[in-house]
């Protein structure tokens, strides 16, 4: 009876120990799965949030101010952004080896501001094929060669309000000429043509009578304005749509005896024509904010290596505290419309 009884405790305890085992390698086999499982949710490729800044040239208080807001959008966004770029204004050649050497370094995005329409485009056509987003601002490139351009407004109304602001400093009538930045800017160009049909339209008293170009340097853009006025001696107004080209022109006419007689406007930062806004040589001009135009760009570089949107029409994306924007024909976003700046308001900016 004791011998029946150990026999059964015996099988029981077997009974036991292989219950025991079989629940063990159930658990081994849970818990060895989850750290795969936790593994592979994470294996998941990051976002590269690598880029390339690439202005029209360094050294251009314009650009400085973009890039301000391009590395207060990377630090939000948790990107790493590389500035580069030519010394001159006029150097697409030189825009070119640093997109080479962007898309070798495999990037995220690039953000491009075009020293010419299509001198770069078979670079960045490769950038893209190699999977970098192209992002150009301020001044654009064909439109097959990116994928978003980020415009500081529509090339009509940055148009129009030069054209309007000189008018209304000239009396609407009298000789003006034109002092821009290189022959190849593209933005430039564009802007120029529609200010000669606003001004063939609407304004038939005003006569352009020269167009220069400074190659957005300063010495040479004050040499053009010196040029420009011995030129043409009945001139009664200078446009300037570049911010090197106009506080060069300033300069200029803040020491000769044409300050006061000839009015100059066009494209300027607030800390570059203040002291000329206040010592009269310059009545108004106009700009919209660099920075938030690097913000913008860089956030939306950002959504397009996220593939939160793509380019094409009517996709939105969040740029912070810009707030939304909606993607355009063409494949561009319009950041908003060129604001005035004057005595009365110019203390109000610092950029």
């Amino acid at each position: 009876m004791m011998l029946g009884k150990s026999r059964l405790g015996l099988r029981a305890l077997a009974a036991v120990a292989a219950s025991s085992l079989l629940l063990a390698g159930c658990s081994s086999a849970a818990t060895s799965t989850s750290p795969a499982a936790s593994e592979a949710a994470s294996s998941a490729p990051a976002a590269n949030l690598t880029m390339t800044f690439l202005p029209k040239n360094l050294g251009n208080a314009y650009f400085d101010t973009s890039y301000k807001g391009v590395q207060a959008a990377a630090g939000v966004l948790g990107a790493t952004v590389n500035q580069v770029g030519p010394a001159k204004g006029d150097d697409p050649a030189g825009q070119v080896s640093y997109i080479n050497t962007a898309t070798q370094q495999q990037v995220g995005a690039l953000l491009v501001s075009a020293n010419d329409k299509s001198a770069i485009c078979d670079s960045l056509k490769e950038a893209m094929t190699a999977g970098v987003k192209v992002v150009t601002f301020d001044s654009d490139t064909e439109a097959d060669c990116r994928d978003l351009f980020i415009n500081q407004a529509t090339a009509d109304g940055i148009a129009k309000v030069q054209v309007d602001m000189i008018a209304d400093q000239i009396g609407d009538s009298g000789e003006i000429a034109i002092l821009s930045a290189s022959a190849n800017a593209t933005n430039q160009n564009a802007w120029i043509e529609m200010m000669k049909a606003d001004l063939a339209a609407n304004h038939p008293n005003i006569k352009l009578v020269d167009t220069v170009y400074g190659n957005d340097d300063d010495q040479t853009s004050f040499d053009k304005t010196s040029a420009l006025l011995q030129s043409h001696p009945n001139l009664k107004g200078i446009i300037s749509p570049t911010t090197v080209g106009i506080a060069a022109a300033a300069r200029y006419l803040s020491k000769s005896d044409s300050k006061g007689k000839v009015a100059l406007t066009g494209l300027g930062t607030p800390n570059q024509m203040r002291e000329y806004v206040k010592d009269g040589t310059v009545t108004e001009f106009a700009l919209w904010n660099p920075q938030d135009l690097g913000t913008l760009a860089t956030y939306a570089a950002a959504a397009l290596i996220k593939g939160e949107i793509t380019g094409a029409e009517g996709d939105k994306f969040t740029a912070g505290d810009l707030g939304e924007f909606t993607v355009g024909a063409d494949k561009t976003v319009l950041l908003g419309q060129p604001y005035k700046f004057n005595k009365d308001n110019i203390d109000q900016f610092d950029f």
